[in-house]
């Protein structure tokens, strides 16, 4: 018999060793499922957001309300996925000890994902209203990261997630991109 209990696991993106709970800058992206662009169309550079699109900026900007300790720096809704930088000012209910070390129930309550989660959640639920698709799927399982080391980082990923709009045609999460092989340098 051969043992497939392998198959179905994906390679965590997380960096190895990190309370994703410490004070500290962090870019995400999320996207549809399928990608289907649902939240607008790029126009001469500039996002224009159907009412999907607008819920994700109200629901976004809830977070700050919700957890005091984190501030929002630079985002944009795409027409079929969300980039956001997000600031941890302070440890945001941090775990101390190292993550390795953590059992998978312990590392659930690392502030980051659930944040991304409770996001995904209600942005979810509310679009599904306006489009009456109840329990639909919008978005992919999980999201990108990537933890903001310095400063340089962080001006160079402002600098991609303000240019977006202007880009999406050679964006490689536009529909016409995907398959094709890009490489957008985060590591």
């Amino acid at each position: 018999m051969i043992d497939t209990s392998d198959n179905h696991r994906r390679r965590s993106i997380r960096l190895p060793c990190w309370d994703y709970s410490h004070a500290g800058a962090y870019f995400v992206t999320i996207c549809t499922r399928t990608r289907e662009c649902l939240f607008g169309n790029v126009e001469n550079g500039e996002m224009q957001l159907t009412d999907a699109g607008q819920a994700i900026i109200e629901e976004w900007l809830k977070i700050p309300e919700i957890r005091k300790e984190v501030q929002l720096d630079e985002w944009v809704v795409m027409p079929n996925h969300f980039h956001g930088i997000m600031v941890f000012k302070d440890d945001a209910g941090a775990i101390h000890e190292t993550p390795s070390l953590m059992t998978v129930q312990r590392r659930r309550v690392m502030a980051l994902s659930k944040l991304m989660g409770r996001f995904k959640m209600l942005s979810a639920k509310r679009i599904n209203k306006i489009r009456q698709t109840p329990g639909s799927a919008l978005w992919q399982r999980n999201y990108y990261e990537h933890v903001i080391r310095n400063e340089l980082d962080l001006h160079r990923i402002r600098e991609y997630i303000t240019a977006n709009p202007a880009q999406w045609e050679m964006d490689e999460l536009h529909p016409q991109s995907i398959g094709r092989e890009t490489n957008r340098g985060d590591s």
